[in-house]
């Protein structure tokens, strides 16, 4: 992993900027998708800057795989006088009742406006961003109840704006995932690459599931050894995070000639698991920066 700032802007995320900035006029409302198991590293500093004046909603989406403790601390942090806070997910149907009501809620004054100039039928017109990979589609054919848009679990999929039309009496504005320049905390950049923000590839895998065992040694280190048989991690506890790595791999049975241990299955193994639940409900920002494992 590089010891300092990582770097990753494709181009066709400088055209989305441009696309949100152009398109802003058009929308009432600002719906911003949050993976619920990285609150803080997915929340895109640069939507911020470029949605300023506009009602906004954060979704914690993908709730059903992140700490439901965590959620809750989360989803009252991001619980502001000018933005609301749900926890969605688009598998479970987790918040998807409370979304229609919570955007009317925001746009009470303004939906009463249109109400007073004889506007009753206006459908009210949200632009859907986040970071990719976040879910954003999934979450838009959950809405709909059928297939609107297209959906794939890597990143750069919706590469061009679409318009949506749901039964919630909601035009939603799908725009293409974008990430920002360059992010200034590694931490961050780690956390986008361990949930696939960041496409495999771009980041060593096995260096990634080192730092994903060194996440889950700190912050659940009672699933971590339930899911790798480990017993009690205290006999770990003078592992490095590589020969932590290294142990699950041999308690998993992934050798190979001469009984070295086959490092890539291993990390992919890790990665995939963690991404699918598997060890746990896990969230790996944490409310309380006490928390959080030393860089």
């Amino acid at each position: 992993m590089p010891s300092e700032i990582i770097q990753w802007f494709p181009g066709h995320m400088a055209k989305t900027r441009r696309m949100i900035s152009e398109n802003l006029k058009n929308v009432d409302i600002v719906i911003e998708i949050l993976d619920a198991r990285i609150p803080y590293s997915s929340r895109n500093p640069e939507i911020a800057r470029l949605t300023e004046g506009k009602p906004t909603l954060l979704l914690l989406n993908k709730a059903s795989l992140a700490d439901p403790t965590q959620n809750k601390r989360w989803q009252t942090q991001y619980t502001k006088d000018d933005t609301y806070c749900l926890l969605t997910d688009c598998v479970t149907g987790e918040g998807m009742k409370n979304l229609a009501p919570t955007i009317r809620e925001i746009l009470s004054d303004k939906l009463r406006r249109y109400e007073e100039k004889g506007m009753t039928g206006r459908r009210v017109r949200a632009m859907v961003l986040g970071i990719p990979n976040v879910g954003k589609s999934s979450l838009i054919n959950r809405i709909c109840g059928n297939k609107k848009t297209k959906v794939e679990d890597r990143p750069g999929v919706t590469l061009d704006k679409q318009w949506v039309s749901t039964n919630i009496g909601v035009d939603l504005l799908d725009m293409p995932g974008i990430l920002w320049p360059k992010f200034e905390e590694r931490r961050v950049g780690e956390n986008l690459a361990l949930t696939g923000a960041i496409r495999d590839g771009v980041l060593d895998i096995e260096s990634l599931a080192v730092i994903l065992c060194k996440r889950l040694r700190l912050l659940y280190p009672d699933l971590l050894a339930a899911r790798y048989k480990l017993g009690n991690l205290e006999d770990y506890k003078e592992y490095s995070d590589y020969e932590l790595f290294e142990a699950i791999g041999k308690k998993r049975g992934f050798l190979i000639s001469g009984g070295e241990i086959n490092t890539e299955r291993t990390a992919i193994t890790l990665l995939d698991e963690f991404r699918a639940a598997k060890i746990g409900r896990i969230t790996i920002d944490r409310y309380s920066k006490e928390e959080l494992p030393h860089a």
